[in-house]
């Protein structure tokens, strides 16, 4: 018996997606990555800067727990593949408001990290990219080049707003944050809105190229970050070498990009709280023409964490609980069904940096069906991400 080809869709080129793509890459996978942009970190991932630092809470939640492990493997990730100064720098932030304190973090340039990891994915051979291809649906279908004993092998296909195929392959992972909300709820076959509760959170971050000294000695942190001087070769041409920036705002439900005065005054007035000085500058600049900006859409699900693994068969699982009928209530999550080589990677929120590389390491392993090298995490915590556990819960409840 010839093993099936191992061979992966990845939708989204931002930094779930690419993490993802080097994750599958290092266990042997080909990878086929698609994207309605014109390149890699077009979306969230194109932030300017941003900060790698704990989730600091006084009594653990299942988020700290997750930035406890994510942390480090992020700061392992850049060290490994990013050199200082040319897409992060270390650094420490004060915490002026909740749990006060100082924190070793890092600035980071999202981009800088995808295009590492995609550089690593081309280096051992498995990358092929299709730029400009919205997938607007997914189909399964017989597959083409299975030799298993499998009595009905199938492909997933990519299919683009005319019912074209962009891409087809055994497994896909949907990975295009809030993206992946309209792709999965598309055919009612899938998902809905009730199973996967996905939110878009708009961030606006104020910025602008620094000529003097900074006006902090390092990041502060309250109502958004306070970023008082960053320098990145990477920045030009789109932004200046040297910036200040301050951000971001957090507007759930705004599932827009554009730029606006609104946003960069409550930018201003929650830097008053943190750097009055700066809150100043930043004024002065809106007032001028010095005052740039970067607005993009986050994805949130309804309990704040990731989405990460196998999507549930929702028509499987009613049968199910109904099979159970009184007893629906003790069905556990690992029985839920699940739609066979289809999985979903999202909902990173404003936690991208922590999280992308942990999250597609774990569902790397998950697809691969090999997870013996990784080290142990509390199952309660996997349970936490599962993309099942929304429609589960509604499930359990429904009367018998």
């Amino acid at each position: 018996m010839t093993e099936t080809v191992r061979h992966a869709l990845v939708i989204g080129a931002g930094l779930a997606g690419a993490a993802l793509c080097a994750a599958l890459a290092r266990r042997g996978w080909r990878v086929t990555l698609l994207d309605a942009a014109s390149g890699p970190a077009q979306a969230a991932s194109a932030l300017p800067v941003g900060m790698l630092s704990p989730h600091v809470t006084r009594a653990p939640t299942p988020l700290s727990r997750l930035c406890e492990l994510g942390v480090p493997d992020m700061r392992a990730e850049l060290e490994r593949l990013v050199p200082q100064g040319q897409g992060w720098q270390a650094c420490e932030v004060d915490n002026l408001g909740h749990d006060p304190g100082r924190w070793p973090a890092a600035l980071v340039r999202p981009a800088a990290l995808v295009q590492a990891w995609l550089e690593e994915t081309r280096r051992l051979g498995a990358l092929i990219t299709r730029w400009n291809a919205q997938v607007t649906g997914l189909r399964r279908v017989p597959g083409a080049n299975h030799d298993t004993s499998d009595s009905e092998p199938a492909d997933w296909q990519a299919l683009d707003a005319s019912g074209q195929v962009l891409a087809q392959a055994p497994v896909v992972v949907v990975a295009a944050a809030f993206g992946s909300f309209a792709l999965l709820t598309a055919s009612a076959d899938l998902m809905n809105a009730d199973a996967l509760p996905l939110r878009p959170v708009k961030g606006q971050m104020s910025l602008a190229a620094l000529h003097d000294a900074p006006l902090a000695e390092r990041p502060q942190r309250d109502n958004g970050v306070f970023v008082p001087v960053y320098e990145d070769s990477g920045l030009p041409p789109q932004w200046p070498a040297r910036i200040w920036a301050m951000g971001s705002t957090y507007e759930r439900g705004d599932n827009s990009s554009h730029l606006s005065d609104a946003a960069h005054e409550r930018n201003a007035q929650s830097l008053q709280a943190i750097n009055a000085a700066a809150a100043q500058r930043l004024r002065e600049a809106q007032a001028g023409t010095e005052l740039m900006g970067w607005a993009q859409v986050r994805c949130a699900s309804l309990d704040r964490l990731p989405v990460m693994g196998a999507v549930p068969q929702l028509g499987a699982l009613q049968a199910r609980m109904a099979q159970a009928g009184a007893r629906r209530g003790r069905v556990p999550l690992a029985d839920t069904p699940r739609w066979p080589g289809l999985f979903v990677l999202s909902a990173l929120g404003s936690r991208g940096l922590t999280l992308s590389h942990w999250c597609a390491t774990r569902l790397a392993a998950q697809i691969d069906a090999s997870q013996a090298e990784l080290p142990p995490v509390d199952e309660d915590l996997l349970k936490a991400l599962d993309p099942a556990r929304f429609a589960w819960r509604q499930a359990r409840r429904q009367a018998a």
